[in-house]
């Protein structure tokens, strides 16, 4: 096995470049299981957990700009504002954890069970892909392609993600076997945006990649506009609609029978999620308005 660890990011890319098989790491919270289990055996590591370059958080007006090799604990001190994948940040693994796992992982292991993506999606982010050729954006549903499957191309780094911040509420949830330390068995994104008059919802675990729920969006903006509640954050949503939200949401996911849970369990578990999640957020905007 071949080890290169690159100085610089314009290193990295030539090296990327020269050995396209090269796997990258950076936390390493994914590949070292599959490297310890004996599952992968790549001939070539490219190690790009010393590059500064991946490891900012910045703004760009109102445009949230993430470094991909910045850890989950980072995210949680730095971004607290991001409620959505501050939540998602804080369900990652054990503090040891959070310490080294990067939504950079998440991206490249594509696994519909990533905790970070649901908030991504609901974030409409962007992941910013570059070589010693040049650079490419592509929207999160661009980058997703398949289970643990994305859109790098050989020659490609993922360089940052980038999202404009969202006013209004957001949050993430998941449901588990346990408390911590668990895959999820289903995972929810929700993000309501004052601005626009919208809502976005994201499922994670149950479909092939991440899920919008499109109709549950629609719905639930609505429901919102009619009853005032954009405007007066006091007013009150029925229980009814709220209810119905969620039973949009489960109408959009695709799970299956695995060993973590069955299809029906995880679709039951969406409309919970989603209706908990909606009343959450109108709570949050009545206490900010109070």
């Amino acid at each position: 096995m071949e080890f290169f660890q690159p100085s610089s990011l314009r290193e990295a890319l030539e090296l990327r470049a020269a050995h396209p098989d090269a796997v990258p790491i950076a936390g390493g919270t994914d590949l070292m299981v599959e490297l310890n289990f004996g599952r992968r055996r790549p001939a070539t590591i490219l190690d790009i957990s010393r590059l500064s370059e991946l490891q900012q958080i910045g703004r760009e007006g109102d445009r949230v700009v993430l470094g991909p090799g910045v850890p989950y604990a980072r995210i949680i001190r730095e971004l607290p504002d991001q409620l959505a994948l501050v939540q998602a940040a804080r369900t990652v693994g054990s503090p040891q954890i959070r310490n080294r796992g990067t939504v950079g992982g998440n991206l490249g292991t594509a696994s519909p069970a990533g905790d970070a993506l649901p908030a991504l999606a609901v974030y409409d982010a962007e992941v910013v892909l570059a070589s010693t050729s040049g650079s490419r954006r592509l929207s999160w549903r661009e980058f997703l392609v398949g289970p643990k499957r994305n859109a790098l191309a050989p020659d490609e780094l993922i360089v940052s993600v980038e999202w404009t911040a969202p006013r209004g509420p957001g949050s993430f949830s998941k449901v588990g076997t346990r408390n911590a330390m668990v895959i999820a068995i289903a995972g929810m994104g929700l993000q309501l945006d004052e601005s626009s008059r919208s809502l976005r919802l994201a499922m994670g675990s149950v479909g092939p990649t991440i899920l919008r729920a499109p109709e549950a969006e629609a719905f639930g903006a609505g429901v919102l506009d009619e009853a005032g509640a954009w405007s007066n954050p006091g007013a009150a949503v029925p229980a009814t609609a709220l209810a119905r939200f969620g039973e949009l949401a489960a109408a959009a996911a695709r799970p299956i029978d695995d060993v973590r849970g069955t299809a029906a369990y995880r679709r039951h578990a969406c409309a919970v999620l989603a209706r908990r999640a909606l009343a959450w957020a109108l709570d949050d905007r009545r206490l900010r308005a109070a």
